[in-house]
């Protein structure tokens, strides 16, 4: 077996066996109850003064562990982006948080896309490869323009969308920035339900009711702006993905 071969499949071993022992652990020190238990009402609740203390105490310290914990929630965990930018926005509020979020979802994603792009590329190109042939093609023409649209219209699942562009051999340094400003529109959006919930949170005692949220100026609107974001995006992806 050639070398670069060896060293792929000794990190790709690695990398299972790696996730394999963290859930093991994970499942191991908690039960489906307790699991349950962290998204309770009660449980947020409290943990919102927990949060905001420690916050108003140490915020540069929470901002680099809030940073950290995003970038492996991508990689090597495989997380998506709406839990997390609704647990910045929560903290954090809609500005911070909007940044922080961005700012660790595009390094994680630069880091499986690096990932991908050694270890996954040849498989990448074999299964799609010929469904996004055109893409090819426009890629080459502008590579950033047509990855800023691409990370904007979204529409693939996040991992999957963070390993595609393996395909057309884009540059790191456009795949990173193309991803930090592409996303910030939606990130933002739900950034923004997150620190809408934190103020819902902190007025009522109680779990408020579906429709007591989605009256809430703090939900609604940024629900009404996400909806046409995903009008727009739609319109943008039949453009985009056309032959």
């Amino acid at each position: 077996m050639e070398k670069p071969k060896k060293i792929k499949l000794y990190v790709g071993l690695f990398y299972f066996i790696f996730i394999s022992i963290f859930l093991y652990y994970f499942f191991s020190k908690f039960s489906l109850n307790e699991i349950k238990s962290f998204t309770s009402y009660d449980f947020i609740k409290d943990n919102r003064d927990y949060f905001f203390n420690l916050k108003n105490s140490n915020l540069f310290i929470l901002l680099i562990f809030f940073l950290v914990f995003t970038i492996l929630w991508v990689f090597p965990f495989l997380g998506f982006g709406s839990p997390i930018a609704l647990i910045g926005g929560f903290i954090f509020g809609k500005w911070i948080g909007t940044i922080v979020v961005v700012l660790g979802l595009s390094i994680g994603a630069t880091f499986l896309y690096l990932f991908g792009n050694y270890f996954l590329k040849d498989l990448i190109r074999e299964k799609f490869l010929n469904k996004y042939k055109n893409l090819e093609i426009k890629f080459k023409k502008s590579e950033f323009i047509y990855l800023l649209v691409y990370r904007f219209c979204g529409g693939i699942p996040w991992q999957l969308s963070c390993l595609l562009p393996t395909i057309f051999n884009v540059r790191i340094i456009n795949f990173f920035f193309a991803t930090l400003i592409g996303i910030i529109p939606q990130i933002f959006l739900t950034v923004s339900i997150g620190n809408g919930l934190e103020k819902i949170i902190e007025q009522n005692l109680e779990a408020p009711k579906i429709l007591d949220l989605l009256s809430s100026s703090e939900i609604y609107i940024p629900l009404i702006i996400f909806g046409c974001l995903i009008i727009i995006s739609i319109f943008l992806r039949r453009l985009f993905y056309k032959k």
